[in-house]
C-alpha cells in the first residue's frame, strides 16, 4: 500500500524582496511536508526567513516562485477572494499580542469569524460558546479583554482560531507574552487540540518548552532548511537545547 500524500507541502518556495535596487531573498527554495495533525515548530534567528515561511504557510503572503499545496490545493494559484475564503474556513490564526477587539466579549470576540463565514448569529453564538467552554472559558463568556488575564485572553485567541475548525492553526510566539506556568498551559492546550481533533500546529517560537511539545522542529537559516530534527531526539530543558 503506498503511503498517504502530505496534508501540506511546499515545492521550491521563494520568496524575493526588492528595496530599490536591492534584492532580498528571505526564502531560497524550500520543500517540506507536514502529516495531518502534526505539531511542528519553527525555529530561526532574526532575519533567517522564518516568519516569510510561517505567513507564507498560512496564506498571509504569495511567493515569488514555487508552490504552497494544502490536501492538493496550490494556495498561489487561488485568487484574492478564493484565497479569502480558504484561510477563512481551513486555517486559524494564534498571534503573540492576541489581536482581540476591546469593545467586544469573549463571546463576540469568537462569534465573528464564524459570521464572516456565513453563519447565522444563533449558529455562530453557539459554536463560539461551545469552543470557549473546550478552552477553559465557559465562565468568561460575556467578559471583555480587559477584564482577563494574558492568558485567559490567548485562550480566547485560541477559541476564536479554532471557531471555524480549522485543518490548520499557526501560531506565532504564541506564549511570548505569558509568565511561566501560563505558557506551559497554553502548550498543553496546543498538544490537546492535535491530540483530539487532528489539527495540524505550526508555531514559529523561540520558547524551549513549545519544542518538546512539537513532533518535529525545524530550523531556518539564510532562507533554507537548514535540518529538520524530531523532540523525541533533542534533550530541552528550560533555557537551553543540547
Amino acid at each position: 500500500m503506498s503511503a498517504a500524500p502530505p496534508f501540506l507541502r511546499t515545492i521550491g518556495l521563494e520568496k524575493i524582496y526588492h528595496r530599490g535596487a536591492e534584492e532580498i531573498i528571505a526564502l531560497a527554495g524550500v520543500d517540506l511536508e507536514i502529516a495531518a495533525g502534526e505539531y511542528l515548530s519553527l525555529m530561526g534567528p532574526s532575519g533567517s526567513g522564518k516568519s516569510t515561511l510561517f505567513n507564507l504557510l498560512g496564506a498571509l503572503d504569495r511567493p515569488t516562485r514555487g508552490e504552497v499545496l494544502i490536501s492538493g490545493v496550490s494556495l498561489p494559484r487561488l485568487s484574492s477572494a478564493e484565497l479569502s475564503f480558504f484561510r477563512c474556513r481551513h486555517i486559524g490564526y494564534v498571534f503573540q499580542s492576541y489581536n482581540l477587539i476591546p469593545s467586544l466579549s469573549a463571546l463576540e470576540n469568537v462569534s465573528l469569524p464564524a459570521t464572516f463565514l456565513g453563519l447565522d448569529d444563533a449558529a455562530a453564538t453557539a459554536r463560539a460558546t461551545e469552543v470557549l467552554g473546550y478552552v477553559g472559558l465557559a465562565g468568561r463568556l460575556d467578559h471583555r479583554p480587559h477584564e482577563l488575564s494574558g492568558g485567559q485572553q490567548q485562550r480566547v485567541a485560541i477559541a476564536r482560531a479554532l471557531v471555524n475548525r480549522p485543518a490548520i492553526l499557526l501560531a506565532d510566539e504564541p506564549t511570548a507574552n505569558l509568565d511561566l506556568a501560563t505558557g506551559g498551559q497554553i502548550i498543553a492546550l496546543f498538544k490537546q487540540l492535535s491530540r483530539d481533533f487532528g489539527v495540524t500546529v505550526i508555531s514559529a517560537t523561540h520558547d524551549h518548552k513549545m519544542l518538546a511539545a512539537s513532533d518535529r522542529i525545524l530550523w531556518i537559516k539564510a532562507g533554507r532548511v537548514d535540518r529538520i530534527e524530531s523532540a523525541a531526539d533533542l534533550h530541552i530543558k528550560v533555557g537551553a537545547i543540547s
